[in-house]
């Protein structure tokens, strides 16, 4: 059995991401005849006629979609597997801009002890939260970042994964809500009262919704804020219950005047949910950079002293 032409897949993958036969041509440096003659190639390969025109423009067929992200993956692994050993980094000289996609609740947590710690290693380096406002592996596969921190969902399988720690929700209210007056927090007593809750998408219900509803309760959502800062703000400034991750009153905690915490009592919930796990994912191609794995383990370090797994 002949050998595959290992050559192919850096054309395939160009061609997949690209989706013109013009422009893969350009990108590596050939004429349009010999990448046509190159995709004559691939499409006896796979079977498939890979790129087929609709008007003007080339399409992909869906076995391409298909193909896309594995030969993407193919050819990272295979470049990371020739490059030679990196050296140890000159931190104090580095200058990088690491973009790390997460919520506002991380950023309130962790954001200031993590570029405390990134920069006294590497004064250079600056560190750029941006706004996560869906779950999607495009970011990461298209290098535009290098973390997503978050609960894990469906990235893809060539996503690398590492838990950060563990995370549960609390209820807070204001000082001298009526719920902290009239004896022990239950669960009747808790869904008696308005909620206010932080959700991007949807109407706010959950596991603590689920869990209510095994003991024949439901609560009333009275209010869906953008960020649990302002269900926070919303829950000071009135009888509403907000609910908010543990994890971002870290900081509240360690300083008891702060904005955040003042005016603000948190409470156990009287119902039993299950724990969070909050990770961190990355891309594959930069599994072996050495600036990067610096990278991940100040992230893993910074949260597991300040919340444990």
């Amino acid at each position: 059995m002949s050998e595959p032409d290992l050559n192919l897949l850096i054309a395939l993958d160009v061609l997949l991401a690209d989706g013109s036969v013009v422009g893969a041509a350009h990108r590596l440096g050939l004429s349009t005849s010999a990448m046509s003659r190159t995709l004559t190639r691939l499409r006896e390969v796979t079977g498939d006629p890979l790129l087929v025109r609709a008007g003007r423009h080339m399409v992909l067929t869906p076995h391409a979609e298909a193909l896309r992200q594995r030969t993407r993956h193919a050819v990272d692994e295979a470049r990371a597997l020739l490059q030679p050993s990196a050296a140890e980094p000159d931190f104090p000289a580095l200058q990088r801009t690491f973009t790390l996609r997460t919520n506002e609740g991380f950023v309130e947590a962790f954001g200031a002890a993590l570029i405390a710690a990134a920069t006294a290693i590497a004064p250079l380096v600056r560190v750029r939260f941006a706004p996560k406002t869906e779950k999607t592996a495009t970011h990461l596969r298209d290098g535009s970042a290098d973390l997503e921190i978050g609960v894990l969902s469906e990235m893809g399988p060539e996503i690398r994964v590492q838990a950060l720690f563990r995370d549960r929700f609390l209820g807070a209210i204001r000082k001298g809500h009526p719920l902290e007056q009239d004896g022990e927090i239950t669960a009747e007593r808790y869904a008696s009262f308005g909620h206010v809750v932080a959700a991007r998408h949807g109407n706010g219900s959950g596991p603590v919704d689920d869990a209510l509803a095994t003991l024949g309760l439901e609560r009333s959502i009275v209010a869906v804020v953008p960020t649990f800062h302002t269900a926070l703000a919303v829950a000071r400034a009135s009888d509403l219950i907000a609910l908010v991750p543990a994890s971002f009153l870290v900081h509240a905690r360690e300083d008891r005047e702060s904005a955040l915490s003042s005016g603000i009592r948190t409470f156990e919930l009287p119902v039993a949910t299950e724990k969070i796990t909050v990770s961190q994912m990355w891309h594959p191609r930069f599994e072996a950079d050495p600036v990067h794995r610096w990278l991940r383990q100040l992230v893993l370090t910074v949260c597991r002293q300040r919340v444990p797994l």
